[in-house]
C-alpha cells in the first residue's frame, strides 16, 4: 500500500510545479491595470490643458474675418463717393497693410467706416456734389464768412448759412443751427439748395 500512495504523491508535486512556473511569469493584475490605465489618461486629458482654449487658427480665422470686413466697407464708401462725384471707376482696395493690423485697429476702422458709409449716402441723396458743395461755399463766405458759429440778426440767424429755426427744421435739422456740427449744417444747406434752388440765400445764392 505504501508504494501507490507514494507515486500518487509524485504525481502531484509533478503536476503542481507547472503551474506554479505559468503563475510567476504571468504579470498580475495591479501590474497590467495600473500604469497602463494612467498611461492613457494621462495621454488623453495633460495635466494644465485649459477647455475650449482659442487656438491659433481660430484667431487666424478671426482677423482674417475683420480684414475682409473692413475692405467690404471700404470698397463700399470708394463706391458711394466715386458716385457721388461723378466718378466713373471707384478705387478698389485690396488686403495689403491691412493684413498686418491688429484686432483692436481692425475693430476700431470698421466703425469710422460704417459712420462714413453712413454720411456718404447722406450726401448722396441730399445731392451734396462737388458743384454744390462750391456753391455751399459761396453761399456761406457770403452769410457768414464760413464761421458755423455766427449768430445774426439779433439771434434769428444762426450757423454757418444764417439758418433761421424754422428753416432749419424744415430741412430735419434739431435744435441750435450754431450748435450742430459744421458737417451737418453743410448737408441741411445741400438739402435747402435742392428745394429752392437758392432762394432762401436772396443776397448770397
Amino acid at each position: 500500500m505504501k508504494a501507490p500512495l507514494i507515486a500518487v504523491l509524485s504525481v502531484g508535486v509533478a503536476a503542481a510545479a507547472p503551474a506554479v512556473a505559468i503563475s510567476a511569469k504571468e504579470p498580475s493584475s495591479a501590474q497590467v491595470g495600473g500604469p497602463a490605465r494612467s498611461a492613457v489618461t494621462d495621454t488623453q486629458q495633460p495635466n494644465g490643458a485649459a477647455p475650449n482654449t482659442p487656438t491659433a487658427n481660430e484667431d487666424q480665422f478671426r482677423h482674417a474675418r475683420l480684414v475682409k470686413r473692413y475692405l467690404k466697407l471700404r470698397n463700399r464708401l470708394n463706391r458711394l463717393v466715386a458716385k457721388r462725384d461723378g466718378h466713373r471707376r471707384p478705387k478698389v482696395v485690396r488686403a495689403t497693410t491691412q493684413a498686418h493690423w491688429s484686432e483692436h485697429k481692425l475693430r476700431y476702422r470698421i466703425r469710422e467706416m460704417r459712420r462714413q458709409v453712413r454720411r456718404a449716402r447722406a450726401h448722396l441723396r441730399a445731392g451734396l456734389t462737388p458743384a454744390v458743395q462750391a456753391t455751399l461755399e459761396r453761399i456761406a463766405a457770403c452769410e457768414s464768412h464760413g464761421n458755423p458759429r455766427a449768430i445774426g440778426g439779433g439771434g434769428a440767424f444762426r450757423g454757418k448759412y444764417q439758418f433761421t429755426y424754422g428753416t432749419w427744421s424744415t430741412v430735419g435739422g434739431r435744435g441750435d443751427p450754431a450748435g450742430a456740427p459744421e458737417r451737418e449744417q453743410d448737408l441741411r444747406a445741400a438739402i435747402l439748395l435742392k428745394r429752392t434752388g437758392g432762394s432762401a440765400w436772396p443776397v448770397c445764392a
